[in-house]
């Protein structure tokens, strides 16, 4: 499936000859091989490029994208592999396996971190080291494989990548997810759900610090804090975790 018109326009940033060079090296080794070029370098450009060069193209609609292929294919794998899981058995590893954490791992092993377009303020804060950033990209470069080439090839692409995450999964060797495991404790305790509150954020867009608390059965923790609201949630659940949960 060819990329649409409105979105190859969009995608037209423009790129010098060693740019070229870094992105065909990174088809390479990825193993991917990009009709249009642009959609590739798009998928890899976040927004602070964009607000410092006043171009208004990023990532994030292929990011939207992405993310709902993903989820796809990764409720696909899980429906075949685990005939014997409920369906709350099966949401719960999925939450593991599309997490930020997971994302950003497999975009590290992929190499993203050396191909992203950042701004300079992002960049002189380690933005291609930020957890948000890395998995977000990954999330857009699915979407543009799914434009570029078809849901057969994202599938592929996603599959090679999120299978052996599952396994780790199932063999407890993946990160925990405490959302998760906080939301199953207060369900099963108080029959409520843990909420989580945005306390404040500080610092510019390019390098925002969230503070988040959650409360669970009328109590609070935190607030706590991470790069995204994703990362600060599960800072504060594994808080609300660590003191909540039987040893």
């Amino acid at each position: 499936m060819p990329a649409p018109k409105k979105e190859r326009a969009a995608a037209s940033v423009l790129m010098n000859s060693e740019r070229k060079k870094v992105l065909q090296a990174f088809q390479k080794a990825s193993g991917l091989k990009f009709k249009s070029t642009d959609l590739l370098n798009l998928a890899f450009t976040h927004r602070s490029s964009c607000n410092e060069s006043g171009r208004r193209d990023n990532n994030e609609r292929l990011e939207f994208l992405g993310d709902s292929v993903l989820g796809a294919v990764a409720s696909s794998l899980l429906y075949e592999r685990l005939p014997e899981k409920s369906e709350g058995e099966l949401a719960k590893i999925k939450s593991v396996v599309v997490s930020e954490e997971i994302l950003s791992g497999i975009a590290l092993e992929n190499g993203i971190d050396g191909v992203l377009v950042l701004g300079k303020g992002e960049e002189q804060t380690g933005g291609r080291t930020k957890k948000a950033i890395l998995a977000d990209a990954l999330e857009a470069l699915i979407g543009a494989v799914y434009l570029d080439s078809g849901f057969k090839e994202a599938w592929n692409f996603v599959a090679r990548r999120i299978g052996p995450e599952i396994k780790k999964v199932l063999e407890n060797r993946s990160p925990q997810d405490y959302k998760s495991l906080l939301q199953e404790y207060s369900q099963r305790l108080y029959k409520t759900y843990p909420a989580y509150s945005l306390v404040k954020r500080s610092g510019p867009e390019h390098d925002r610090l969230f503070f988040i608390k959650v409360t669970v059965n009328g109590e609070s923790y935190g607030p706590c804090t991470g790069r995204s609201k994703k990362a600060a949630e599960q800072e504060a659940a594994r808080a609300a975790w660590e003191k909540l949960a039987p040893p």
